[in-house]
């Protein structure tokens, strides 16, 4: 996340910072970054919330169930999301962010 916050503020690009891990996701927005992406790109498997799951929460994952352990922790999402009107990125990477941004 500060990586990307601060190559946006370096190429002063406005931004708007939304805290879904404090404020939360709407299953809207999470349908349509899985949509666009595949939930294994929109869920956070390497982060310690997933792997503390019990294994029947992990079990036979599919982009619904997938969905639902986002909706209720909403750490589990892969950060930052930046989204750009009519699509998405999803994680950072300077290379990617210049390309999307332009």
């Amino acid at each position: 996340m500060k990586k990307a916050r601060t190559w946006l503020d370096e190429k002063a690009i406005d931004y708007r910072f939304h805290d879904y891990k404090t404020l939360g996701i709407d299953r809207e927005h999470l349908t349509r970054w899985c949509d666009e992406h595949g939930w294994q790109v929109v869920l956070n498997r390497a982060g310690t919330t997933f792997r503390k799951l019990e294994d029947d929460q992990k079990a036979d994952l599919d982009q619904a169930k997938a969905i639902e352990l986002m909706l209720a922790q909403p750490s589990m999402i892969k950060r930052p999301v930046l989204e750009l009107g009519d699509k998405t990125v999803i994680g950072f990477k300077p290379d990617i962010y210049a390309a999307a941004v332009q």
